[in-house]
């Protein structure tokens, strides 16, 4: 097997202290970092043509950050001024926190759930009158179709913002003996940076169901998968994978 030297993390380099900057230094390989995606928030006119009407809605369903501040950024641009009586239900206690970046937190009604998008269900049966909008990504995750589907509440999409492939051209994809996915769209970025990709001896590291699929879809060969039990962390795959390889 080929010894595994430098690695590519389609990811932003991390700050200071990573496991990934640990790694590097105790399995002497090289990792850099590169995000493969990006955000681009939607203008005004584009959710225009979506009929979306920031006014006609009482509740807002957050998911991310992303959607709290593309949210915000477009009703200041259509002139919306968001009034204190708009209820806020945001997916985790982190989301609702980060409201603090738009509004005055205090005597405003804001819930949150644990962690998932199904804990949300029981919030929505205690606030099922209002009229919500759900700020969103161009995709949809399939467990948030299928808690709203299920959900006493009347709710409409709004897409604000969309991953969109980042500009590669200045990668050499060869260089690198690993790759390391997170997302579909990561997997969909190589593609269209890279038509000509030959997989032959690099390794694929993929995290998640979905990126796993993506990448068999693409007819890539995957060789690490994280999460699992043992390696509940892409790091700890990819330290065992190089372990077994090295034997």
């Amino acid at each position: 097997m080929m010894k595994i030297k430098s690695i590519l993390v389609s990811q932003p380099a991390p700050n200071e202290s990573s496991p990934y900057l640990e790694m590097a230094k105790k399995e002497k390989i090289k990792i850099d970092f590169r995000p493969f995606i990006h955000v681009e928030g939607v203008d005004a006119k584009e959710l225009r043509t979506q009929k979306i009407d920031l006014s006609q809605f009482t509740g807002i369903i957050f998911t991310s950050k992303n959607a709290v501040d593309h949210y915000f950024r477009l009703a200041e641009e259509m002139r919306f001024s968001v009034p204190d009586s708009m209820r806020y239900i945001c997916q985790s206690e982190a989301i609702a926190n980060y409201l603090q970046k738009h509004i005055i937190y205090r005597k405003r009604k804001i819930s949150f759930g644990e962690k998932t998008f199904s804990d949300l269900l029981p919030l929505f049966k205690k606030f099922p009158t209002e009229k919500y909008l759900l700020p969103a990504a161009d995709v949809l995750s399939s467990d948030v179709q299928k808690v709203l589907e299920t959900a006493p509440i009347d709710w409409t999409r709004a897409t604000m913002y969309k991953t969109v492939c980042s500009d590669l051209t200045d990668v050499s994809i060869d260089d690198y003996d690993m790759l390391v996915f997170f997302s579909p769209q990561g997997v969909r970025s190589l593609g269209v940076n890279f038509p000509d990709f030959k997989q032959e001896n690099t390794r694929i590291a993929v995290f998640g169901p979905t990126t796993e699929q993506a990448a068999k879809d693409a007819n890539l060969r995957v060789d690490v998968m994280a999460p699992s039990k043992e390696s509940p962390s892409m790091t700890m795959a990819i330290e065992k994978f190089i372990r077994n390889n090295e034997k």
